[in-house]
């Protein structure tokens, strides 16, 4: 079994135009105080990082990952989220999703999607250059506006739209491939990939490539009522990568899990900061250290409640306190021996 790495914070949500979350330096300095051990980046952060240089200079890579070593952090893994979104966008949700892209692309489907993948492609360079091995990304969606069809969806359209999602992602997962980087999708209500069937359809409709992976985050299960755990059981070879982020589900007899268009604040399912939720992060942790998942333990902090500064303070004792150091030999060895057949025999009375 391997010892999950952390604690590592998520720097999406800090991300800032203000002191100490706009420079990598600053941001740094911040994390490793709070006790941090890695920081994931996300790549559309221009302060933190620069993809573009990062693809085409190796010498860049080493610098970036000596300054951020200088404060005793490692990179964990570099996020496209919202490039990854831009790779498959429905027509309906093209005014907001141009916000994600460069001016220049906004207006324009089709040079913003060709955008969106070049990044994705630079993003897999960059990590080859830097020496991670997993990226963090999502789908995209071609079908979440049918997820509760009414007219009823016609036989052949969710085929179609897993056929032409792989398409879109097939040259992407080559080039991860050929720099030995795992996408890992962000399992997530709003892209294609939101549980595990439909994973599942995705991995298929991709003939089953060896770089489609998994980033686990049990908060978006808790908000579908999905069995987080048992996903776990499912899916354990595919994770490789982990955000920590707490939810709750609270129904009510006004509200259920579609939550009536209300704020974060007022919806039945709402995220939390770590330890504030339901999320059974003790039964988490085993089941992916029992399974030998090799992953960053990640804290993604996002909750409608709690101040970002309270969050980040206590979300790193809190990974501390659930990462499981690996045993290395059975409680009970001192009960054992080398292998004796003829002892092992007369056991058995043969």
């Amino acid at each position: 079994m391997k010892t999950i790495k952390g604690p590592a914070i998520f720097l999406a949500q800090f991300a800032d135009s203000k002191a100490p979350f706009n420079s990598l330096d600053s941001i740094c300095k911040w994390a490793a105080d709070l006790g941090y051990k890695g920081i994931q980046i996300p790549t559309w952060e221009s302060n933190l990082i620069d993809l573009d240089k990062a693809a085409s200079s190796k010498t860049y890579c080493d610098e970036l990952k000596g300054k951020v070593q200088s404060y005793g952090l490692e990179i964990t893994e570099l996020s496209t989220h919202l490039q990854g979104q831009l790779v498959a966008v429905h027509p309906a949700y093209d005014l907001m999703f141009d916000n994600f892209a460069p001016e220049s692309c906004r207006n324009n489907p089709k040079k913003r999607t060709e955008w969106a993948v070049q990044q994705l492609k630079n993003s897999a360079i960059a990590s080859n250059h830097l020496g991670i091995k997993a990226h963090a990304t999502f789908s995209g969606s071609l079908l979440w506006h049918t997820v509760y069809p009414w007219p009823q969806r016609p036989d052949g359209l969710v085929a179609m739209g897993f056929e032409e999602l792989a398409k879109r992602w097939l040259p992407i997962l080559n080039v991860f491939e050929d720099n030995d980087v795992d996408v890992c999708y962000e399992i997530h209500p709003g892209e294609d990939l939101h549980d595990g069937v439909t994973f599942e359809r995705f991995l298929e409709a991709t003939g089953h490539h060896k770089r489609v992976n998994i980033l686990y985050d049990p908060s978006h299960f808790v908000l579908q009522q999905l069995d987080y755990l048992k996903f776990i059981d499912y899916y354990h070879e595919y994770i490789k990568m982990f955000h920590v982020k707490d939810a709750e589900f609270n129904p009510s007899g006004k509200s259920g899990i579609y939550g009536g268009y209300q704020s974060w604040k007022e919806r039945p399912g709402r995220f939390r900061s770590l330890g504030d939720g339901q999320v059974d992060f003790k039964s988490i942790f085993s089941k992916l250290t029992t399974y030998d998942c090799d992953v960053w333990a990640v804290m993604e902090w996002e909750c409608c409640i709690k101040s970002s500064k309270q969050g980040a303070a206590e979300g790193a004792p809190f990974i501390k306190k659930h990462i499981i150091e690996a045993a290395e030999r059975g409680f009970d060895d001192f009960a054992g021996g080398d292998i004796d057949k003829a002892y092992l025999k007369k056991i058995l009375g043969l």
